[in-house]
């Protein structure tokens, strides 16, 4: 596992980079899949604009005024705090960051680099509005486009999907944040993409609403971007081994000396369990509550490796497990005392593919509406299968015990389907009435 890009660079290229250690893998690629999806959703709201589906919005604005007071603070305190934060992880001691995430949420930082970049910041946001000044500023009319303001929509995306997978995070964990609330709040994993799902929606319909976007063709553009950004996000929860894994695969047992998962013979899940009680005994009430399945690899996928069925997440990000024989570093010297199915990994391959399908049929569903329809229920019907083999909390008050995201995907799937249905027939009544 790279629980930062300092580790992946090591194992991969044989360089120790210090500086990588200051860079999230998990961080790394969910910045990936924003970008990409932006760049996405930008193509298709530019597609559809081409096609007349979209307007733009007259807009007045005030140009050639020089810098004000407002932006010159905001620009200060923007340098300031990667100055006071950033830059600090730099030139401050290594023992004040050697755990660049703790630096982070700590009041440490460099006065000097802050109060010099913050300067620096106000200063160039002078110097850029004062050569655009005019002698008399005028007001004057812009038309701006839906895929303009993609920008402001991915801002908004991440903010609130961020905020909004913490607190379902938090929900779906409510014991164990009450215990430790810290861990919960300030820690890079633990998201919920349900919960970031559905706070980004919210806020980005009250954007759309605002400046007046369609709202069914802003949804569509958006569908093949979200299962994209989906697919890379997994790609670093994979990397990173952030805990989204899945249930024990008691077919395999891991090689303590090369962390290799070999197939168990009998009795040796039960062995591991009790060799590591105390491990087990933290997370269920009785070792005969550990979920497990035992799934040796078919012959019809020998060329697969092992670790695809079972994997022990050595070095994982959040320091899971039991301790790494002769593992040396501070951190992240832990692995799984009994591999896992990586679920992670088939999100990614299942996203990939279900991002190629929407992007195949973008422009045969003609409804404006059904191709983010069909986007809920491939998502929801993918989410509901891999929680069959996958960790997480159920919710004892309700029926069958099902998990969170197996509710949320439920509810998906059936307003996808619904949504559709309402939508069809809603264009059937429109066709045969002209």
């Amino acid at each position: 596992m790279y629980p930062n890009l300092y580790y992946a660079f090591k194992d991969l290229f044989g360089v120790e980079w210090k500086f990588l250690r200051f860079v999230n893998s998990f961080g790394f690629f969910v910045a990936i899949s924003f970008i990409l999806a932006a760049v996405i959703l930008a193509a298709e709201l530019r597609r559809k604009s081409r096609q007349g589906l979209l307007q733009p919005k007259e807009m007045e604005v005030m140009v050639g005024q020089p810098a004000t007071i407002g932006e010159l603070i905001l620009n200060f305190l923007l340098g300031f705090l990667l100055g006071y934060k950033i830059l600090a992880l730099f030139i401050l001691d290594s023992s004040a960051t050697e755990d660049p995430q703790a630096f982070i949420f700590s009041g440490i930082g460099s006065w000097p680099a802050g109060i010099i970049l913050g300067l620096l910041f106000a200063g160039l946001k002078w110097y850029e509005k004062n050569k655009q000044k005019l002698p008399k500023p005028e007001k004057r009319v812009v038309r701006i486009w839906p895929q303009d303001r993609v920008g402001e929509i991915t801002i908004l995306a991440l903010i609130f999907g961020l905020i909004g997978a913490k607190m379902f995070d938090i929900f779906e964990n409510w014991s164990g944040f009450l215990k430790d609330p810290s861990s919960y709040l300030f820690s890079p994993s633990g998201l919920t993409f349900y919960g970031g799902l559905i706070c980004a929606a919210l806020a980005i319909w009250l954007y759309a609403r605002k400046h007046k976007i369609t709202f069914w063709h802003l949804n569509d553009a958006a569908a093949p971007a979200l299962m994209l950004a989906y697919a890379l996000g997994r790609i670093g929860c994979q990397v990173s081994g952030d805990g989204d894994w899945g249930i024990y695969n008691s077919a395999y047992t891991v090689d303590q000396q090369t962390h290799i998962s070999v197939a168990a013979s009998p009795g040796q899940f039960q062995e591991a369990l009790q060799n590591n009680s105390t491990f087990f005994l933290r997370e269920h009430e009785t070792l005969q509550e550990v979920p497990h399945r035992a799934f040796k690899k078919p012959g019809a996928l020998s060329f697969l490796p092992v670790w695809f069925f079972a994997y022990d997440y050595p070095h994982n990000v959040n320091d899971f497990g039991v301790p790494i024989a002769n593992c040396t570093d501070k951190k992240y010297c832990n692995h799984l005392p009994v591999p896992v199915f990586p679920t992670p990994l088939y999100e990614v391959i299942t996203g990939l593919l279900l991002f190629a399908l929407l992007w195949a049929v973008r422009k045969k569903l003609k409804v404006p509406g059904t191709l983010f329809a069909l986007y809920l229920m491939v998502n929801g019907l993918e989410r509901f299968l891999v929680e069959k083999i996958r960790v997480n909390t159920r919710i004892e008050s309700l029926p069958f015990h099902p998990t969170q995201a197996e509710v949320i995907s439920t509810l998906l799937f059936l307003s996808g389907l619904i949504l559709w249905i309402v939508l069809k027939r809603k264009a059937a009544r429109e066709k045969s009435t002209t």
